[in-house]
Order: C-alpha cells, then structure tokens, then sequence
C-alpha cells in the first residue's frame, strides 16, 4: 500500500479539528427527527444499511469534502483512500454497517488506527466510552429508539472515529439514523467546514436528541403501568419487571456519556476547539445530563411501582386466605350442628333398638313401668347430650 499521506494543517495552524473561530449566526442547533422504525436499506441512501451484499461489502457511504461540500462519494475503501490523498486538504467521512475483519483492518492500516479500538469495534458489545489514541478519537455509543407496536426499547451500539482529516462510523444495530446527520450537516456547510469534530458533535447530538422518543414513550409506559396495577391486571408484573430491565440498559446508554461530554469540553481549550462548537457540544451536554436525570427518576419510580404492587398483590392474596378460612369455620360449624344433632337422635334410637329386640327375657317386658322408664331414659340422655353440646358452642 503506498505511503500514507501527512497530515493536513488547518487554518488555524493545528492539524485537524476546527478551522476557525467564527460564529455560525446561519445554523442553530435543531433537534434531529426520531429515526424510522423500519428504515429501508439501500446503499444510494447515505447511512442506511444494505438490504444484501454488495461489491462495497458493508461500506454504507462514503464522501470526501473540502471547505464544508462534499466533492466525491467514491464506491469502494480503495477509492476512497486514494482520492483522500489526492485532496490533501480534504476530509473524509466513511460509514459501515457491521464490517468485515478485512475491512476495519485496512481502515486500520491506512488510517493509523489504534489495534484496541479496531478490536473493540470488531467484537462491538461495548459500554460507551471515549478514549484518545495519539491524534485518534474513538468514541463508542448506544444508540436508542422506541418500537411503538411492541412497546420496547430497542438500542443499538456506534463506533466513531475521529482523526485529523477523517471520521469513520461503524454501525452495530438500526439506530441511529445517521443518513438524517449526513444530510443535515451537508445542509449547513458551515459547520461541516469545521471538520471532523463537528461531524463528530452532529453525531453525538443525534444520539441525544433520539433518546427524547424513547424518554416519551417510557413515560407513557409507565402511567399505563400505574393504572394497570391498580387494575389488578394480572400480567402487569411481568410488564414492570421488563421494562425495568430495559431502564437498566438505558441508564448504561446514558450515564457514561455525561462524563464523556466533560471530558470532551475539559480539553477545548487543549485542543483549540472552535468557539461556536464549544458551545453546541455544551447544549449536547446539558440535554444528556437531563436526560440521564430521567431515566435515573424512571427507574426509581419502576422501583416503587414494583413495590406497591407486590403489597397489593399480597393484600389480595391476604384476602383470599381470609375468605378461606371464612368459608372453612363456617363449614366446620355446620358439621358440629350436624354431628351434635345426629348425636342426639341416636341415642334415643339406640335405647328403642335394645327394646325393641322381641327376647322372652327380658325384665322390662312384664315390668308395669317398663315404658315410661324407657321415655324417661331417651329423654335423659338426649337432654344430657344437648346440654353438653351447647356448653361446647356446637349448637
């Protein structure tokens, strides 16, 4: 492979990053509307992930610019690669949708590319993170977006690297919709003049600006949740229970990159980063920070909501063993009446049983008071029998 090219100096006198300290009073920052559910893929479409394989592989778009236009889309890496060193004034912005290992290895090659960095993006899976290798930035983002139809949060992981004259973009999942970034920066040659850092502050802010959507849709989730639980709704426990989990993944997609715009704004002055710039990466800042104190209050309230209904499910559960055992003593009850009152006329039975077996000798057969004393000895023990039943409250 020929000898890469030096590094471009900028205006300013730095290499890379911005070029220039002036304001942009034509562009204002704008939030970047929600990405599709299913965007359809199609390479001529800029970021958008191809529907088969193609001859470029997994190389989704790729664009050279000069003064904030873009003045080539080559086809291919090789292309790409050769046309950048024939512009050494030029940058170049390359987007790939899950690349091949031979892909990022010659990204790696031609850019200088840390091997971490291309490790982590081969492997993905990543926390989001931001790391300098020499005049390399790598940053690592999770993307987020809210499926209306299953009511779930859906992320999706981007690799970004961020050299004096370049900026690559490695995909891992649907979201974000970076062909709606590529757009909007093409739309304000202004900023994009600014370089690679103002590609990576577009790309930054559509990451933030999508999670609004989802923080949206959770709100609505969670108001139904309340009502479910209320409701006595027998599947709500297994609705908290998943999206409580969906919360965790989207506290890790937000907190980490509350330190990272810190970290970024911490060497602005390091870096000579552009004024206006400054200033945007801090809104950035400020929408994340919100957002990150959202999902923490979205959390907690999933927290509490599990709790209530936990109780109420207990309560409920309290009440049916209650209603049981109701029903249990007031059966046993009615047994004791019933087994007292059949106590009771047996007795008499049993002494009519005994006379009433026709034997010739018998003394109370010729007795004169044979009879009455038989009455009297029913009587008797049926008497005996209720007095001793009712003393025991089975009547």
């Amino acid at each position: 492979m020929p000898q890469r090219r030096a590094r471009p100096t900028s205006k300013n006198g730095r290499s890379g990053g911005s070029a220039g300290n002036g304001r942009l009073p034509g562009w204002r920052r704008t939030p970047a509307p929600p990405p599709a559910p299913e965007p359809k893929p199609s390479v001529s479409t800029a970021d958008a992930s191809p529907a088969e394989p193609s001859d470029q592989g997994s190389v989704v778009q790729a664009a050279l610019y000069r003064d904030g236009v873009r003045v080539s889309a080559p086809d291919t890496l090789a292309d790409t690669f050769r046309e950048l060193r024939d512009q050494p004034s030029g940058m170049a912005w390359i987007g790939l949708a899950r690349p091949t290992e031979r892909e990022l290895l010659s990204l790696a090659e031609e850019f200088d590319l840390h091997p971490l960095a291309v490790e982590d993006a081969m492997e993905a899976h990543q926390r989001p993170k931001l790391e300098r290798y020499g005049e390399t930035l790598f940053v690592v983002l999770s993307a987020a977006r809210y499926l209306d139809t299953t009511e779930e949060v859906d992320f999706g992981e981007l690799h970004v690297f961020v050299g004096p004259d370049f900026v690559i973009t490695v995909r891992h999942g649907a979201a974000p919709d970076l062909s709606a970034v590529r757009q909007r920066m093409e739309e304000s040659p202004e900023l994009l003049r600014l370089g690679p850092e103002a590609v990576l502050y577009a790309i930054l802010d559509a990451v933030v600006d999508g999670y609004a959507p989802v923080v949206a849709g959770v709100q609505i989730d969670i108001d139904e949740i309340e009502t479910e639980v209320f409701r006595n709704e027998p599947k709500v426990s297994r609705r908290i229970y998943e999206l409580s989990r969906e919360m965790v993944e989207f506290q890790r997609a937000t907190r980490p990159l509350v330190g990272m715009l810190h970290s970024l704004m911490a060497g602005f002055a390091k870096y000579g980063t552009d004024e206006e710039l400054q200033r945007y990466l801090r809104d950035v800042a400020d929408h994340v920070t919100h957002t990150s104190e959202q999902v923490d209050g979205f959390r907690q309230a999933l927290t509490d909501i599990l709790t209530v209904n936990a109780t109420l499910v207990t309560q409920q559960q309290n009440a049916e063993m209650r209603a049981l055992a109701e029903a249990g003593f007031e059966q046993n009850e009615e047994i004791k009446k019933i087994s007292s009152w059949a106590a009771i006329l047996f007795a008499p039975t049993l002494v009519g049983t005994i006379y009433g077996m026709n034997f010739d000798r018998m003394p109370e057969l010729h007795w004169v008071l044979g009879y009455p004393f038989a009455i009297l000895l029913m009587a008797v023990v049926c008497t005996s029998l209720y007095v001793i039943f009712k003393r025991k409250d089975w009547l």
